[in-house]
C-alpha cells in the first residue's frame, strides 16, 4: 500500500524546485540541488527520510534496493550506475518522465556554471538515458 498523500505533496515540492540551477553538492532551495541533494529534498519532506542528514545517490539506492518495481509510477525513484555504483537519481512524474537535477557535475558550484552547461532541475523522459536500472518505492507503508 502507498501513501497517497505524501506523495502528492512530494510531487508538489519536486515540481516546486523546476529551473533552479545545479549545483554539485548541493542541498539548499537557495544556492541548488545536485541529484541527490534534490531526492532528499524531496523524501525529507514528507517525513521519509529524517530532517537531519545526507545521503547520496548510492546511499538513497540502498535504502530502497528492496522495493524495486518494473514499471515507474509516480513517486518512485530511478537510478542509473556505472559500473558498480550508482551515479544518478531522479524523482518519476509518471511511467515515462522523471525530474531531477541534472547536467552538471563536479565543477559545477555556480550559477554561471550551470547555466553555462544547461545544468537544471529538468523534466526528462528517463528512457532518453542510457539504462536505467530500476524504479523503487520509498511510499510502500
Amino acid at each position: 500500500m502507498r501513501d497517497l498523500t505524501a506523495l502528492e505533496i512530494a510531487t508538489r515540492v519536486a515540481w516546486s524546485f523546476h529551473g533552479l540551477p545545479y549545483r554539485w553538492g548541493g542541498d539548499d532551495p537557495m544556492a541548488g540541488f545536485d541529484c541527490s541533494g534534490y531526492i532528499v529534498e524531496i523524501l525529507k519532506s514528507v517525513a521519509i527520510l529524517p530532517r537531519i542528514g545526507d545521503w547520496t545517490a548510492q546511499d538513497i539506492y540502498d535504502l530502497y534496493v528492496g522495493q524495486k518495481f518494473p514499471i515507474a509510477e509516480e513517486g518512485m525513484l530511478v537510478f542509473w550506475r556505472n559500473n558498480r555504483r550508482i551515479i544518478h537519481v531522479e524523482y518519476c512524474l509518471n511511467e515515462d518522465l522523471s525530474i531531477g537535477a541534472s547536467g552538471g557535475g563536479g565543477r559545477t558550484i555556480t550559477e554561471e556554471e550551470a547555466i553555462e552547461q544547461n545544468a537544471y532541475i529538468k523534466v526528462r523522459s528517463f528512457w532518453s538515458r542510457k539504462n536505467p536500472i530500476g524504479f523503487f518505492d520509498p511510499f510502500l507503508l
